[in-house]
């Protein structure tokens, strides 16, 4: 009996460990993901404005073509 105590004792040990292990894994990945995610939205609104800026230099190109 002693022994099938201890046997279950050293399980739960390594189950409590491996618990804060992923706890620690997952709040890891999950700070990672905010990181990704807030560069994310900076790539697209650089994106976005890169957009903008490249509509107007082709809106001006046409203007300046069509008064020549």
């Amino acid at each position: 009996m002693k022994d099938k105590l201890e046997h279950l004792e050293s399980k739960l040990d390594e189950l409590i460990s491996l618990c804060s292990s992923l706890d620690m894994e997952n709040k890891s990945l999950r700070g990672r993901e905010s990181e990704w995610s807030n560069e994310r939205r900076q790539l697209l609104i650089k994106n976005e404005t890169a957009r903008t800026k490249v509509e107007s230099m082709i809106t001006r190109l046409k203007s300046m073509e069509s008064g020549e």
